[in-house]
């Protein structure tokens, strides 16, 4: 396996535990603190977080991906996710 391969398998896992983190704020609140554990979801999610920054900063410097954001991209997605959420609450999916 390559480093490049390393790296994207890498980048999948730290992808997994943004979303794992994400489901236990879901079920238990952005401030929970699960026993045994010093942070709160929030914390961890922006932990996660930076570890996927970290990783896609590795593959930038690998000139496997661009390091540069496509704000063009992002401001389309920011539409698209604000379109939806309005059929959500149109739906009565979204109370909040």
């Amino acid at each position: 396996m390559t480093r490049q391969e390393h790296l994207l398998v890498i980048l999948a896992e730290e992808c997994a535990e943004v979303a794992h983190r994400c489901s236990k704020a879901l079920r238990f609140g952005m401030g929970d603190v699960a026993p045994g554990q010093p942070y709160t979801n929030h914390e961890l999610i922006r932990h996660e977080l930076c570890h996927v920054a970290a990783v896609l900063g590795l593959l930038a410097e690998s000139g496997a991906v661009s390091a540069r954001y496509d704000v063009v991209t992002i401001m389309e997605k920011r539409a698209a996710i604000e379109k939806w959420l309005e059929h959500s609450k149109r739906q009565g999916t979204l109370t909040v």
